[in-house]
């Protein structure tokens, strides 16, 4: 890209806390598409946004927002190409209310939200390496929704670069906003037969120059834990637990193999929801790990404690059941290396050295490349995802931005393979 070719920050900046405050908190426990009412106000003004720079958008009956830029100076062989971002917020941290904090070339000292909200650069690296630069972060009452607006954000604002600069050749585009990420279960209703794209590119990482091109294998298990119930003053011999059986049952997993004790390849159980009373208790869980045997090892296992604690409280049921959330993307790589191999040179081309690696976590596009259209996940500048010190540096959206834009000039000179 030339120099002359840039996303303009203050612009970029506007537009993302435009987005930002809009409450978009998804529900895992709707079965909704989308979960909330909530999240059809970004869609829609996404929708109207796309329609007022000349780009014709599709909003579906479930949520899934489509743009398409036709090609524009380029031979008819050019392939089309995704970008892709969700709408929703983590339902983790309260989403409502938002409001954006806008640091200024921050010097690298402690920023203080609440007097128990504290974002310290001793204790996060990454954001000691942007020293500089204009940080982002919410009041400290809520998440600031960088997940996945960072990436919203850098997508329009890309597209509003190419529509503004007519002379610049591309091939086709799709422009793809879904909801429900983070609920695991936003994809199960994507409109596939409506998607033209060889590949896609969602934007929903975070450090600068990262392409993720590998991510978790992701199931979730449902357990549920059938005691009986007794007067308290006339429970022995009678009285079974479910509260106390599903207590049991935690005390059987692994510390060592727990989300805040493994890092890097290692894989997990994580213990996200319980619920119930003394005849019926319920937990609800997510395995992963990087290879799909070490994921059905951990269903495995969960079977096995079940069993052990239906032996420990004799006439007590313990009932598991599991379904796959998504598998590890990096199998579509293999066999369509140029994806990767494109998003590499983009990123070069910015000057930033692309750093290839893996997510411990998952995009739509994991279960997008298991539907046969490869997506790699690209850096937005996000940081901190589902708590109350996410931040975001402006610098690193720009970049990210500019990435989508060296994408969509790079595939333009890519003809589809034969």
């Amino acid at each position: 890209m030339k120099q002359t070719e840039r996303i303009l920050p203050e612009k970029l900046l506007e537009r993302f806390i435009r987005y930002a405050k809009i409450w978009t908190t998804s529900d895992p426990h709707s079965a909704d598409s989308p979960t909330t009412e909530r999240q059809w106000e970004l869609l829609r003004l996404l929708s109207a946004e796309l329609e007022d720079l000349g780009v014709p958008a599709e909003l579906d009956e479930n949520g899934f927002l489509i743009g398409r830029l036709p090609a524009r100076g380029v031979g008819p062989q050019v392939p089309t190409v995704g970008f892709m971002a969700h709408v929703d917020t983590s339902p983790d941290v309260s989403g409502e209310g938002v409001s954006p904090r806008i640091h200024r070339k921050w010097q690298g000292d402690a920023i203080v939200l609440r007097d128990d909200v504290v974002l310290d650069p001793v204790q996060m690296p990454e954001m000691a390496a942007r020293k500089g630069d204009t940080i982002i972060t919410s009041d400290g009452t809520t998440l600031l929704g960088a997940d996945d607006k960072a990436g919203i954000a850098e997508i329009m604002a890309a597209v509003e670069y190419l529509q503004s600069n007519p002379d610049l050749p591309h091939g086709p585009l799709e422009i793809i906003f879904t909801p429900d990420e983070e609920t695991g279960k936003g994809m199960d209703r994507f409109p596939l037969e409506r998607i033209q794209s060889r590949c896609c590119y969602t934007l929903d990482g975070d450090e600068l120059g990262t392409l993720e091109a590998e991510c978790f294998n992701a199931y979730r298990a449902d357990i549920g834990f059938f005691g009986v119930s007794a007067h308290p003053g006339r429970a022995r011999g009678r009285l079974i637990n479910a509260i106390s059986m599903l207590g049991s049952f935690l005390e059987m997993l692994p510390g060592s193999e727990s989300p805040e004790a493994t890092d890097g390849r290692y894989g997990f159980y994580h213990s996200v929801e319980v619920s119930g009373h003394t005849e019926k208790a319920e937990l609800t869980m997510i395995l992963r790990d990087f290879e799909r045997n070490e994921v059905e090892r951990r269903v495995k296992a969960l079977q096995a404690f079940a069993s052990a604690v239906e032996a420990a409280y004799p006439g007590g049921k313990v009932k598991v059941s599991w379904v796959k959330q998504y598998l590890n993307m990096r199998e579509a790589f293999s066999e369509d290396p140029l994806v990767v191999e494109l998003a590499q040179k983009a990123i070069a081309s910015l000057g930033i050295s692309p750093v290839l690696t893996s997510i411990r976590g998952g995009t739509d596009g994991a279960r997008l490349s298991e539907l046969g259209i490869p997506s790699p996940n690209l850096f937005a500048g996000g940081h901190n995802f589902h708590s109350l010190t996410e931040w975001a540096s402006l610098e690193v959206m720009t970049c990210a931005a500019e990435t989508v834009l060296a994408l969509a000039l790079l595939w333009g000179e890519s003809p589809a393979p034969a």
